[in-house]
C-alpha cells in the first residue's frame, strides 16, 4: 500500500506543477500603476483620485489586501493607483 500511495503522491505533484506552469502563460500584465492624490472620499470605499501624470481624475476602489488590514485613506493622501486596461475603476493598492 506504501508504493500506492507514493504513487498518487507523485501524480498529484505533477499535476499541481503543470497547473503552475501554465498559470502564468497569459503573459504580462497591462496594467498600468500611477501615483495620485485623493480629492474626495465616497461611499463603500470608493475615491477620486487626481493623477499626477495628467491631472485627470479617476474613481478607484480600495484594494481587497487594504480592506483586510483596514488600512485607512483619507481626503489629501498619495496613493498609488492600478488602471484598469479596459478602462474600468481604478484600484488603490498602496498609500504613499
Amino acid at each position: 500500500m506504501v508504493g500506492g500511495f507514493a504513487r498518487i503522491a507523485a501524480l498529484h505533484n505533477t499535476q499541481k506543477r503543470c497547473r503552475m506552469d501554465t498559470a502564468g502563460a497569459q503573459g504580462p500584465s497591462q496594467d498600468t500603476e500611477l501615483e495620485g492624490v485623493v480629492i474626495e472620499a465616497l461611499p463603500n470605499t470608493l475615491f477620486k483620485v487626481q493623477l499626477h501624470d495628467g491631472g485627470e481624475e479617476v474613481l478607484a476602489y480600495l484594494a481587497g489586501k487594504m480592506r483586510l488590514h483596514r488600512i485607512r485613506v483619507l481626503v489629501g493622501d498619495r496613493v498609488l493607483v492600478v488602471l484598469d486596461s479596459y478602462g474600468g475603476k481604478a484600484r488603490i493598492t498602496r498609500r504613499l
